[in-house]
């Protein structure tokens, strides 16, 4: 037996060995199970479900006249909640009057940016009939109408976070070894921060305090030389692959 074919038998006979599974940290263990538990939850959608539009921004949102026709006939059917960064935003809408949660000093590619995202989703989730929560920064501007809009997120029972493999310096490059053993480095997605969620999925975000705690910890500019962590960029897109 030459040994290139010596090769090509241990090569055959090692693929129908099972494939080495981690085993899983108890912290791990609960949370799955949570998830498990939330997802056996049905959508509920009545006459009364609303989309909640969560706008993160520094301050005046520019296109607010531009928002407020394209809400305006549609009330009841949505709820509006702002996170403004730096400044107080000046309305022209009084469909945005008052809608201010409190907020804190954002940083970009900080923590402090998911947790502005968090801050809003809860905010939102206190109301039962919000059933589907759309992240907004102040430069979004809607493409289709109102009721459009509505009947495709509502409906289609989907939530829309990027997530994708990114081999190269600034996206998986940005694993930190430290993340181990919950999250490995071929499990590290990269995508845009915003999003549209349905509720179960929102809820199951404020739930985790494993994963979160990872990138809180070991996610952010400068926190390994030569690897810039960008947590909103990372956070979801993994958490959800």
């Amino acid at each position: 037996m030459s040994p290139r074919h010596s090769n090509n038998s241990s090569k055959a006979i090692s693929s129908w060995l099972p494939v080495h599974v981690r085993k899983h940290t108890d912290e791990e263990v609960a949370a799955r199970a949570v998830v498990r538990d939330i997802l056996k939850t049905p959508p509920f959608i009545t006459e009364n479900s609303k989309i909640a539009f969560l706008f993160l921004t520094p301050g005046t949102l520019p296109f607010e006249k531009l928002w407020d026709e394209f809400f305006t006939g549609h009330e009841g059917k949505f709820s509006i909640y702002i996170h403004p960064s730096k400044e107080r935003p000046v309305h022209i809408s009084s469909h945005f009057s008052d809608r201010e949660i409190h907020s804190d000093e954002v940083t970009w590619g900080r923590i402090s940016m998911v947790d502005a995202e968090k801050r809003l989703l809860v905010s939102a989730l206190e109301d039962p009939d919000n059933q589907h929560f759309v992240l907004l920064s102040e430069s979004c501007i809607p493409l289709h109408t109102f009721d459009y809009t509505y009947r495709y997120l509502l409906y289609s029972n989907v939530s829309f976070i990027e997530s994708f493999v990114d081999p190269g310096p600034h996206g998986t490059g940005r694993h930190m070894e430290h993340m181990l053993p919950e999250i490995a480095r071929e499990d590290f997605r990269k995508g845009a921060q915003w999003f549209t969620m349905k509720r179960q999925h929102a809820i199951i975000v404020m739930a985790d305090g494993l994963y979160y705690s990872r990138f809180r910890e070991y996610c952010g500019p400068g926190i390994e030389a030569d690897k810039n962590c960008i947590a909103d960029e990372h956070y979801l897109p993994t958490f959800f692959s």
